[in-house]
């Protein structure tokens, strides 16, 4: 069964990536989407099974992959409640993702390629999530990078997609180098890449120092940060996020598919599954818990001011990874996994709700021009209403149990670096309503482009305006509802949003918490935090509520009580306006530190290296003057024996001139 949730998506992926004309465009579409939907369907069982029934921990070997020296890797799935959660994770929203691209895709020529493309990166995160091994789980990593550079191009004629694409593959290859010195050092410390063997061997390594750059350092902390330096590239975190926003070049359903099931939460299930080594470096997971608050209040306060609907989500999810990161670094490994579990069906509901909206809108992304579409669109608008409510952390809402856990879980820590996040999160539970909101507002609120009338536009040269996904817009366009194979797919991920918390949460963090993970995580014998947790004050159980409904009141303060506020506002604070819509100038930054300075070394071995010195020297230099020299002998060469005849007598008529003159003594 494992098998072929694993396989099915690739066999999708590869009839429809090479049949070429010999397979339709529908039958693309429909063979791929029922594959999805088959694998989720075997998910579910697995679950059941796996989590929900108390089956043991499974690893099913398929083949010897590669042995070389010490060196020994299989090609084995690992099958735990780890690994359940994750499939379902993963083929859920992937086959709904994929039934809603058959509606919005509907206009294009190359649907086959895109099919195909979304099934590959979902076969890419299944091999990720069953890996047994750090070498078959980079395998899995880097493959989802791969889809994630074919879709985020997908229509490479623009070039903004093609740009967007290069960004994220080059930023997350920033963060794979340490993930992949981090298993090099893994290896080096125990001998081994399977995961039984370096977990077995952990707890042995916990004081094991070793040189590097002039200094001793625990071994276990060298090693978990630089696993963790992946994660922060693949999960967009601090320093690393800025390919996240570029990457809503894509098709709408793409964004969908790498912001709520696979690719960003590739760090957070990596960091889970290697909770044996992490539990044992709490340098690391300080350093975890700092980066994921810093995170979740950073992409919070971007997602105050931009306009383009995607991107707004986009740096939420940004932010909720943040969350997720923080009840890693605190030891709640469960926690996190649970809002990864919740989070999926909120934000893809939200990112396929943006989309029946932009579809509705012919392809107009940015807020500004729109207004008033809850009576033009009203299923979409209660659906996203509903994703809003989960995300924001309304009661009895999935994301009300489990980003609530996650606040009470950095409070109740004594990590180092845990009061600190315990604000950030606080913080950015307040943003998070507020900017969800302001969304709300602004799209199904108000009158048609009420904004854009009124002049609140920022003609920044960085602002984000109405990015068309198929490169074109009618403003003129009467909004519609989006067709059935659209809104199916919402009614759906709203359930989730809905009752994913209320069902599960005794199961992932509650009673029931150590009969379904088993041993799918490991707790350190000093790790109280789910006790701790009962302790935590009710005013601080009842913070997050509070900040949500301050978020909202301030929203529909700025922009329905009070419209024109918000403009005035960001008027008042142009620096402060500028800042935050500009991503606290971090694309600035890292243009003059490292994009600029690296074409400046290209152009001086290029110009001065290649083109001076080795063209100078070579193919201008000697071997251009030889040529001319070779040009000129050649003329010589005329063919006329009379010629030779005529050059051999002068050369006989020097030779006797030489010899009579000097030649004898």
């Amino acid at each position: 069964m494992i098998d072929a949730i694993v396989f099915l998506p690739l066999l999708g992926a590869l009839v429809a990536g090479l049949s070429g004309s010999s397979l339709s465009a529908r039958n693309a579409e429909v063979l791929t989407t029922g594959l999805l939907m088959l694998a989720a369907l075997l998910s579910w069982v697995a679950f059941f099974q796996y989590g929900l029934g108390g089956a043991p921990l499974d690893v099913h070997v398929i083949a010897n992959w590669m042995t070389a020296g010490k060196l020994s890797v299989d090609w084995a799935l690992r099958v735990d409640t780890m690994t359940v959660v994750m499939l379902v994770v993963v083929t859920t929203v992937s086959s709904l993702v994929h039934l809603y691209s058959i509606g919005y895709m509907a206009d294009d020529p190359s649907r086959p390629r895109f099919f195909a493309y979304l099934s590959l990166f979902t076969f890419a995160m299944l091999m990720l999530v069953t890996a047994d091994n750090l070498v078959q789980l980079f395998f899995g990593w880097e493959g989802v990078g791969l889809a994630s550079y074919l879709l985020i191009g997908f229509w490479y004629e623009k070039p903004s997609a093609n740009a967007a694409a290069i960004k994220a593959f080059v930023v997350n290859r920033v963060g794979d180098f340490g993930f992949a010195l981090g298993i090099f050092l893994v290896f080096a410390l125990t001998g081994s890449v399977s995961f039984d063997t370096i977990f077995a061997a952990a707890p042995g390594l916990a004081h094991k120092t070793i040189h590097v750059f002039g200094l001793d350092a625990n071994a276990m902390t060298v090693a978990c940060l630089l696993l963790f330096m992946g994660a922060m590239g693949k999960s967009a975190q601090f320093l690393l996020h800025t390919w996240l926003p570029d990457a809503m070049e894509g098709p709408t359903p793409v964004s969908a598919l790498i912001h709520a099931a696979t690719m960003v939460t590739a760090g957070v299930f990596m960091v889970a599954r290697l909770s044996p080594l992490f539990e044992f470096s709490p340098v690391a997971l300080s350093v975890v818990t700092i980066v994921g608050g810093m995170t979740a209040f950073f992409a919070a306060t971007v997602g105050l001011v931009q306009n383009d609907i995607k991107r707004v989500i986009a740096y939420s999810t940004c932010s909720q990874l943040g969350y997720m990161f923080v009840a890693m670094g605190v030891g709640g490994y469960s926690l996190g996994m649970f809002h990864l579990f919740t989070h999926a069906f909120f934000k893809a509901l939200l990112f396929l709700g943006a989309g029946s909206v932009i579809h509705a809108m012919h392809h107009e992304q940015d807020m500004r021009n729109m207004g008033g579409l809850r009576k033009d669109i009203p299923f979409t608008f209660w659906m996203m209403t509903i994703g809003t409510l989960a995300l924001t952390g309304f009661p009895f809402t999935a994301g009300y149990y489990s980003k609530d856990a996650i606040i009470e879980a950095a409070y109740a820590s004594h990590r180092f670096g845990a009061v600190f996040a315990w604000a950030m999160v606080v913080i950015a539970a307040g943003l998070t309503s507020f900017y969800s909101w302001r969304l709300v507002f602004m799209t199904f609120f108000g009158t048609r482009g009420a904004l854009a009338v009124a002049g609140h536009h920022d003609d920044h040269a960085h602002d984000d305006r109405a990015h068309d996904d198929h490169g074109h817009g009618d403003h003129g366009h009467v909004p519609h509802e989006s067709p059935l194979t659209m809104l199916v797919p919402l009614a759906v991920l709203a359930l989730g949003a809905l009752f994913a918390g209320l069902l599960f949460r005794n199961s992932f963090i509650g009673e029931g918490f150590a009969g379904f993970w088993k041993h799918a995580l490991f707790l350190a014998p000093g790790n109280h935090l789910l006790h701790n947790m009962e302790e935590v004050p009710t005013y601080i159980s009842l913070l997050p509520t509070l900040m949500m409904v301050v978020g909202f009141v301030v929203a529909w303060l700025m922009y329905i009580r009070w419209p024109g506020s918000a403009a005035r506002l960001a008027g008042a604070n142009p620096l402060l306006y500028k800042f935050l819509l500009n991503k606290w100038y971090f694309d600035e930054l890292y243009d003059f530190l490292f994009v600029r300075p690296a074409f400046w070394i290209g152009r001086l071995f290029w110009k001065g290296g290649d083109g001076a010195v080795i063209d100078g020297l070579g193919p201008d230099g000697i071997a251009s003057r030889t040529l001319d020299v070779t040009a000129q002998v050649v003329r010589l060469q005329s063919g006329y024996v009379y010629h030779y005849a005529f050059a051999m007598m002068l050369g006989v008529a020097a030779f006797i001139s030489w010899y009579l003159a000097g030649g004898v003594h």
